[in-house]
């Protein structure tokens, strides 16, 4: 039996498909059309009409800490799942769950839950893989990363994580730091993304981080280094790093609390959709309402203003956004289009986690993970692999 998405606006990163629809038979996308083809729907075709709403590939979160009261380092199966689902309900079709720097036991048993749950998975999201932020960070760009277990990187204890798990889809480290680039050389190696991230690198840093495999900086301008002086002399840090080393590719958190407009319209102006990829780095408050909460370490955090703070106000922990939300945030505050705005959450996450050969275009062969939604991002149905998990009339 086939499933035909009918009367919607679909979305690609070259074109918008006007009165167009989307067949999909068993996992994958057979073919896109518009009115003007020829089209025999079969008896047996379940057919949904979309009454006009716009069709995009489903959205990618590669760094995400869970959410709707759940946190990927609670350390249980129930927690993965719970959150994933939660965020899926909000267009997201694949999810790469973040686990804080930690523990190592903590981070052992993180790992088995992730395995165990993508076996139980049966109702949510593609759960890709895991990724580590931390715990290998500067101590001067902690942001909200509990102080007490990060630490610089031991070779006997970072191979026995990864010598403990396949699921290690990204790695995100400050750079600057002692072992950092011998570890980016094993990520790489390892095809693992290796990312930097909560670093005070210099330019310097950078350049050399690249050569070593940091080809990717994690939540850029929250806690990554800028221009600094030091003795009358100004030197570049990791934002500037990011705009003068082509090749690398930044995530950003759009939720209109952590970046301004003015910087959002800055790095889409340099590093442009194709190098842009969103992220909610959402934590356990996100679909919750404002007040206190605590951290998975014990630590409290209390949500106002549309973010989460620290208890004494000094920094941010973390966004509460859903993935639609980031993108109401870049259509509707910086005029960047629907289709960039689309892209930076689906074809460019895609190529940076390596899966564009299936996922993060509407396109035949492709994985059917699709998403439908009006005009002011309200999601509407989200189907992964041909399956329909969430509709809403």
């Amino acid at each position: 039996m086939r499933t035909i998405l009918n009367n919607g606006i679909i979305i690609t990163p070259i074109r918008i498909i006007k009165n167009g629809g989307i067949i999909i038979e068993k996992n994958s996308i057979v073919n896109l059309f518009d009115q003007s083809n020829d089209i025999k729907f079969g008896k047996s075709d379940q057919i949904i009409d979309v009454k006009g709403h716009y069709i995009s590939p489903g959205f990618i979160d590669i760094h995400t800490h869970g959410g709707f009261g759940y946190d990927y380092l609670d350390g249980s199966v129930e927690s993965i799942i719970k959150a994933s689902e939660g965020h899926m309900r909000y267009g997201v079709t694949s999810i790469v769950p973040t686990i804080s720097s930690a523990p190592l036991e903590k981070i052992m048993n993180v790992l088995d839950c992730f395995k165990e749950a993508k076996l139980k998975n049966l109702n949510g999201p593609n759960l890709l893989g895991v990724h580590l932020e931390g715990p290998y960070f500067s101590f001067e760009e902690k942001g909200a990363q509990d102080p007490n277990v990060i630490r610089k990187p031991v070779k006997e204890e970072y191979m026995k994580i990864l010598k403990h798990s396949n699921d290690i889809l990204r790695w995100s480290i400050a750079p600057e730091i002692e072992g950092a680039l011998e570890l980016g050389r094993i990520l790489t190696k390892r095809g693992i993304l290796c990312s930097a991230g909560h670093t005070n690198a210099f330019y310097d840093d950078m350049l050399e981080a690249y050569e070593n495999g940091f080809t990717h900086i994690t939540h850029l301008y929250s806690s990554t280094s800028m221009v600094r002086r030091i003795n009358a002399f100004r030197y570049s840090g990791v934002v500037e790093s990011a705009y003068l080393i082509d090749e690398i590719t930044v995530e950003i958190i759009a939720d209109g609390k952590h970046l301004p407009t003015s910087l959002l319209k800055l790095i889409y102006k340099i590093k442009g959709p194709d190098k842009i990829c969103l992220i909610t780095d959402s934590i356990r408050a996100a679909g919750l309402p404002e007040g206190e909460y605590i951290r998975p370490d014990g630590h409290k955090f209390i949500v106002e203003d549309g973010v989460a703070k620290l208890k004494d106000r000094t920094s941010f922990a973390g966004s509460i956004a859903t993935a639609n939300k980031l993108l109401q945030t870049m259509m509707n505050y910086t005029g960047i289009s629907l289709q960039d705005s689309i892209k930076m959450f689906t074809l460019t996450p895609a190529r940076i986690m390596k899966i564009n050969q299936y996922k993060g275009l509407l396109a035949p062969g492709k994985d059917a993970d699709i998403v439908v939604f009006d005009g002011d991002l309200n999601i509407k149905l989200v189907m992964v692999k041909g399956n329909i998990r969430f509709y809403s009339n």
